[in-house]
């Protein structure tokens, strides 16, 4: 069942359970989705996208609050699956519109949302657990259960209510020799299965990939082995939540005598709090700060940073551009111990031509095996389907291409047709006596941070920037007789992103001039609307003698 241009949803019929996306459909990042049943809303995660190159100036992406904002009351709590940025990033920008929502989560998972929060100067109300618990919020009846993912402590979820069971797996894959030991329980998969799941929801962005995900252990001895090697400095970029990969890089270094200093202001807060959690183990000595790291011979130290997505202001994309102390050359060895997120592909090749042309040599997936996935591929997900045998499934958390694949998964294994969703953000998806169906679509938005601004910038915005930025810019001012409309001054044309000399300019000069002269013959006196006349005159020349369409601002001033 495909979700596509589908009328505004019905009001909610009692004893139905109304799901509603508000991202991470059609997209990497910013997950979020809303339970609604008897009344009551309950949200699970709340994420931030990372923005593309064609987002100039934006910081984050934020799910669409729009279809809560005015429900902030009803919501009973806030279920976080797991730590990364995808799934957290967004809960303080909830929390600012109302501060006392309950967020339940692990114990790494709620740590990291506090740390996050706290610069945010809001205290939030917790509430820790744990696989196997239950717990009730409102009309939901939650269960939990362990899954295993890049980073420590993730859980799926099972909402029950009168409606019907939800099982939603958050991000997960099935390493079966996991580096904390924590698996993916499938046997409380199975007993949901047999208790009858009426809706899974299910991660897909390895759908597409066939086979099953490599183990995660099978890094470590590939680090080992360049860290091993390396001449002088190593630097590995990674994710600041990936505990797992931040484990590995410190076992490998201090095999070789080296210690390790973390870069970045989200990679030392993330990994302090795992540290003290008991979640990385970290040999007595084998850590020091980044200013005392320069005392040290090259070839003892590794450096853990931040910026393995080619983010400009992070770690490494400022080594790259020679913006920050710790400069690469050559006999440094840099590793990006992470995968590509869809979007950044183009960020993370700029840095890694950056870093090689400084002389450094730079270990990535392309080239060695330093990452692995932290998703199921298509086979541990047949798995999956087989093990719960949903009545009804909607693939989650990836771009069309992966939904697609993740609902043809489901088929597969004897899941029909009309109960697989293909939805994207804002289909509504109502659960009743075993059916799902698509009741309706909302109109769902990007929400730009830009800044100290939130949902200010519009993609009009973000137009007039990538116009400025890939156009240029022309502003033309002209001072005429507020009584007669004639010209007494200009017009003067400024340009800015042009290569053409400015006396290029002074061919349009006498069109505007005889634009303005006609119009004013023609009784038209308003300063806007003779902007306007300067607008098409001067846009209609540079589109046709220079071929191209900048942003153009006119100024008629009255005298």
């Amino acid at each position: 069942m495909i979700a596509d241009q589908v009328a505004a949803p019905a009001p909610l019929q009692p004893g139905t359970l109304r799901i509603v996306p508000l991202g991470g459909l059609g997209e990497v990042g910013r997950n979020m989705t809303v339970f609604e049943f008897d009344g009551k809303l309950l949200v699970v995660d709340c994420g931030v996208l990372f923005p593309e190159e064609n987002q100039p100036g934006v910081d984050l992406i934020l799910p669409d609050f729009e279809p809560i904002r005015d429900r902030l009351d009803d919501i009973v709590a806030v279920v976080l699956t797991h730590g990364h940025e995808d799934h957290i990033g967004a809960v303080p920008y909830l929390l600012k519109l109302k501060g006392d929502i309950p967020l339940i989560g692990s114990g790494l998972t709620l740590a990291l949302v506090e740390a996050k929060l706290k610069e945010h100067r809001i205290k939030p109300c917790t509430l820790t657990v744990s696989e196997g618990q239950r717990e009730r919020v409102g009309p939901f009846d939650l269960e939990f259960v362990s899954v295993n993912h890049s980073i420590p402590d993730a859980l799926a979820v099972a909402i029950r209510t009168p409606a019907g069971l939800v099982l939603a797996t958050g991000d997960f894959k099935m390493d079966q020799l996991p580096l904390d030991g924590r698996l993916t329980d499938l046997r409380a998969f199975a007993r949901l299965g047999e208790e009858g799941v009426d809706l899974f929801m299910v991660d897909s962005t390895n759908a597409d990939v066939p086979g099953f995900t490599a183990l995660e252990r099978s890094i470590g001895p590939v680090l080992d082995q360049v860290i091993g090697k390396a001449p002088r400095r190593v630097i590995v970029a990674s994710f600041s939540s990936h505990v797992h990969r931040v484990q590995q890089v410190i076992d490998a270094a201090h095999a070789h005598g080296r210690r390790v200093a973390f870069l970045g202001r989200s990679m030392v807060r993330n990994m302090t709090i795992a540290e003290q959690l008991g979640y990385l183990h970290v040999p007595e000595g084998v850590l020091i700060d980044y200013k005392k790291a320069k005392d040290l011979p090259d070839d003892r130290i590794v450096y853990m940073s931040t910026g393995s997505q080619g983010e400009p202001m992070a770690v490494l994309s400022r080594m790259a551009n020679l913006d920050h102390a710790i400069e690469p050359g050559p006999g440094d060895t840099v590793i990006l111990a992470s995968s590509l997120i869809p979007g950044n592909e183009n960020a993370v090749y700029r840095v890694i031509d950056g870093l090689t042309k400084l002389g450094a040599t730079v270990v990535h997936k392309g080239n060695a095996k330093v990452h692995v996935s932290g998703h199921a591929a298509a086979g541990e997900l047949l798995y999956c389907y087989n093990i719960v045998q949903p009545r009804n499934v909607m693939p989650i958390h990836g771009e069309h291409r992966h939904l697609r694949a993740n609902a043809q998964l489901a088929q597969d294994t004897g899941v029909p047709a009309e109960r697989t969703i293909l939805g994207e953000n804002g289909t509504v998806v109502d659960l009743r006596d075993g059916v799902a169906r698509v009741a309706g679509q909302l109109d769902i938005g990007f929400v730009y941070v830009d800044g100290s601004t939130v949902g200010e910038i519009t993609d009009a915005d973000l137009k007039d920037r990538r116009i400025l930025g890939e156009e240029g810019f022309i502003s033309v001012i002209v001072v005429v007789d507020s009584a007669t409309g004639k010209i007494i001054s200009g017009p003067e044309v400024h340009a800015r992103g042009f290569a053409e000399d400015a006396a290029v300019f002074e061919d349009v000069k006498p069109k505007i001039a005889a634009a303005l002269a006609e119009a004013a013959h023609s009784g038209v006196r308003d300063p806007h609307a003779l902007s306007q006349v300067v607008r098409r005159t001067i846009g209609r020349w540079v589109n046709q003698s220079l071929r191209r369409r900048p942003m153009i601002v006119p100024l008629v001033i009255e005298a």
